[in-house]
């Protein structure tokens, strides 16, 4: 079992610039205590990320750990211009010595897709394409394409990814559907619901690499992909010193997700965190306890899920860096080595 950490870099109650510099701090502590991979996510025009390119961030990352994987999770792929992504993500994983972990969806929030003048009806079209394309360029060119939204003609490919034939993938999975496509292209996910949605999922994507990557001659090799579930997690001395931190920074965190949906008068299509972190906490979305209770709580929820990959986010509203360091030194004595230890 690996763990891993995911972050919104959602805005906390300091400067911008030392809001950076904690996080960066956070990371090489992250990377010191052999967490496998940190996962980051793409948001614009709204207090729930702080991250809105991506790869500035993460190839400041780059250069702050040694051993650490990282990446987006997930780049707004209808964003972007596949050549541009392409060679970003080759110099990124040439510079990481071959770290890079390359999520990729078509976006949660329509609103922010429409802020750069892509409609949302053309959203999911759009990423299909331009994952192709990226693909093309990872596995080496000239490229030639021919789309609905772009056209290349025997363009040379000067750059290539360290990592072979490319970086792992990762899609984030909010029901069921779609595990079936990830499996049979042995992509990663990551599950944002409860344990027993989380099992539905995780259920379906091994049935359906069950039936992709059997052969006559027995399987093809592969190990299956990480199944990873993503919760809160603050740990503390005590239960209630826990619980107050959480309760505090997951408010303004629910702000800061709504933010954009509030101004709208809309409601996301496939997120149903509720307003308080003890409600939050009930539906198995996060823990906030003594360790040995968030080793316990995290392992029976792993279990029950049938993942394979545990996603904590240490940081989140206004926790501050000393709170996040001693919660992840906490954790790292108590939970990690049990939770490192399941199969």
């Amino acid at each position: 079992m690996k763990i891993g950490v995911f972050d919104h870099l959602d805005r906390g109650r300091v400067p911008l610039a030392k809001h950076y510099e904690n996080r960066l701090a956070l990371i090489e502590a992250y990377d010191r205590v052999g967490l496998h991979a940190y996962h980051v996510a793409e948001h614009h025009a709204t207090p729930l990320g702080m991250a809105p390119s991506p790869n500035l961030f993460l190839a400041a990352v780059a250069q702050r750990t040694r051993r650490l994987r990282f990446g987006p999770l997930v780049y707004q792929l209808p964003l972007y211009h596949p050549l541009r992504l392409a060679e970003e993500i080759c110099m990124l994983d040439q510079m990481s010595g071959g770290r890079l972990e390359f999520g990729m969806g078509r976006g949660a929030s329509p609103h922010e897709i429409e802020y750069y003048g892509v409609d949302p009806a053309e959203a999911q079209a759009r990423y299909f394409e331009i994952s192709a394309v990226v693909m093309k360029v990872l596995a080496g060119g000239p490229l030639d394409h021919e789309g609905k939204f772009f056209r290349f003609k025997n363009i040379p490919v000067e750059m290539a990814p360290l990592q072979r034939p490319h970086p792992p993938l990762w899609y984030g999975a909010w029901n069921a559907n779609g595990v079936a496509w990830a499996a049979r292209n042995k992509i990663n996910v990551v599950i944002n619901l409860g344990a027993e949605g989380a099992r539905r999922v995780t259920d379906g994507y091994r049935a359906a690499w069950q039936e992709a990557h059997n052969t006559a001659h027995g399987t093809d090799g592969s190990a299956t992909p990480h199944l990873g579930i993503n919760r809160f997690v603050v740990a503390a001395d005590t239960d209630a010193a826990a619980l107050a931190v959480a309760q505090r920074a997951y408010a303004l965190w629910h702000e800061s997700f709504f933010r954009l949906f509030d101004l709208h008068g809309t409601r996301p299509a496939n997120a149903a965190y509720p307003p308080t972190f003890d409600e939050a906490q009930a539906q198995g979305f996060g823990i906030a306890a003594r360790p040995e209770v968030v080793r316990d709580t995290l392992m029976a929820q792993l279990r029950a899920s049938g993942a394979n990959y545990c996603l904590c986010r240490f940081a989140f509203g206004d926790i501050t860096l000393a709170e996040s360091l001693h919660s992840l030194e906490l954790f790292t004595e108590t939970a990690m080595p049990a939770i490192a230890a399941m199969e």
